[in-house]
């Protein structure tokens, strides 16, 4: 089955600078495609989406430049923005020039979170609707609610939740995060990531049933038309590799349609990200 990867994370010391990477360490080095491809290609991942991996705010318009000329299935990127600042219009239509940009993150969990519940952080927000293009969103549990408030402040703009919403699974913080997911569903306009959530787990004793919860949860939430599915790499090396992951994906979806599973995995990138549906 085919599948499209709408998080996958390049790293290039060599030519983009990432102050965040300076703690940690086993991230703190290129990841280039050629090592990705190694265990998404006999996966079945043909075609990915580069997510912007919150490089230095000198570097977000080249990190998408560079992004763009990758190639080897890497088909379009999810840019860098901040819609905090009154340059954001002009910068938006700018990297829409390129069709290949197919969607915007301003990372938010790191401490930017303030900023999204700005007058002025809604209202270039609403501008990605007259451009079709959707918007990450990166959030802890905790700040859920501002997810909730930027979806009904601008109702005409997709919004795809990162990572499940980013849930604490090695503490087994469920109950919080799960009403926090279930008050996110009801608004039409947002759909969400089953991406990077083995990061989360304990990197030495966890299983499949670890996972298994948070991801029928969302499911359930969400439905089978509002889910789309990333690697998270190389973040996901945290805690297993993507190989890993992969494998985990599909025992997570023991028993389900083919449908549904064309639905997560690719289908439903093809139409909230306006992809190319494949040959």
């Amino acid at each position: 089955m085919r599948i499209i990867d709408t998080h996958l994370h390049l790293i290039d010391l060599g030519r983009l600078h990432y102050p965040w990477l300076d703690g940690v360490a086993a991230l703190n080095r290129s990841f280039r495609v050629a090592e990705y491809l190694e265990a998404a290609s006999p996966a079945g991942i043909d075609r990915m989406l580069h997510m912007e991996v919150d490089v230095a705010e000198a570097d977000l318009e080249r990190e998408t430049a560079l992004a763009l000329e990758t190639g080897r299935g890497v088909i379009g990127a999810i840019a860098a923005c901040r819609p905090e600042n009154s340059d954001f219009p002009v910068v938006m239509e700018r990297l829409v020039a390129d069709a290949r940009v197919k969607g915007f993150r301003r990372v938010l969990h790191t401490g930017a979170h303030d900023l999204a519940q700005t007058p002025i952080f809604t209202e270039n927000l609403r501008l990605l609707a007259h451009v079709g293009r959707p918007f990450d969103l990166c959030l802890r549990p905790r700040h859920l609610p501002i997810a909730k408030h930027l979806a009904a402040a601008c109702p005409d703009v997709q919004f795809i939740l990162d990572h499940c919403g980013m849930p604490n699974i090695s503490n087994r913080d469920f109950e919080a995060w799960k009403q926090a997911i279930q008050d996110l569903a009801p608004l039409p306009n947002i759909a969400c990531k089953i991406s990077g959530i083995i990061a989360y787990v304990d990197p030495k004793n966890w299983s499949i049933n670890d996972l298994r919860p948070y991801v029928e949860h969302v499911v359930s939430c969400f439905g089978w038309d509002r889910i789309v599915w990333g690697s998270d790499w190389p973040v996901c090396t945290l805690t297993a590799g993507l190989g890993r992951w992969i494998t985990a994906t599909f025992e997570l979806l023991q028993g389900t349609s083919a449908s549904e599973q064309e639905r997560l995995l690719s289908r439903n990138a093809e139409r909230i990200y306006a992809l190319a549906a494949a040959a």
